[in-house]
């Protein structure tokens, strides 16, 4: 009886992945990544490539060029485009929400005190990743926008009750106790 391999990745991955060991994966990532890239673009218009049909919604416009920078470093990926312009893949986020949750990050880091330096050292270490002492400004300007804004909403009618104690020391039936007395001073 021969041996049947039981993994169900094309043999040129696992060729790829025994020759350069975990140095490949950023070329697999990217390989896997730009094929699920083309089969949404062909879900999106409605056929395949070079297919005529009736219920094509659209037509494929060739590629355009990305790099992301990863925890496995800059991987370049090819976005297939269409010509109607309504496509973008789902396996790259469109304007970078993750890019802005860092900036929000970096704008937190700063408020509390973290210093430019060390900020950089920690987004180094998290995304391996530069970051200037311009990116943190950028980030920490786009904080005080909405701080400003917070701060200046009206805020309506807020009916409020202020409150206010005081012990006393006092004799009841020969034995001294503390006593509150509860104070109201304001209704609003």
């Amino acid at each position: 009886m021969t041996y049947q391999p039981n993994y169900t990745l094309p043999r040129e991955w696992v060729e790829v992945i025994s020759e350069g060991g975990l140095d490949a994966l950023p070329e697999l990532i990217r390989i896997l990544v730009n094929t699920a890239m083309e089969a949404e673009r062909e879900q999106h218009i409605g056929a395949s490539r070079y297919e005529r049909s009736s219920q094509r919604r659209g037509h494929a416009n060739g590629f355009k060029a990305k790099t992301v920078k990863t925890r496995l470093g800059e991987i370049s990926f090819a976005i297939p485009q269409v010509r109607e312009g309504d496509f973008y893949p789902k396996a790259l986020e469109k304007g970078l929400r993750s890019e802005r949750a860092l900036k929000a990050t970096l704008a937190e880091m700063y408020v509390q005190g973290v210093s430019t330096r060390k900020v950089a050292a920690v987004v180094k270490k998290l995304c391996g990743a530069e970051v200037s002492s311009g990116l943190v400004s950028q980030a920490v300007g786009q904080l005080d926008a909405v701080l400003v804004e917070w701060r200046q909403r009206t805020l309506g009618v807020c009916p409020y009750l202020i409150l206010d104690a005081r012990y006393e020391r006092v004799r009841q039936a020969g034995a001294v106790r503390d006593a509150a007395v509860l104070i109201a001073i304001g209704v609003g």
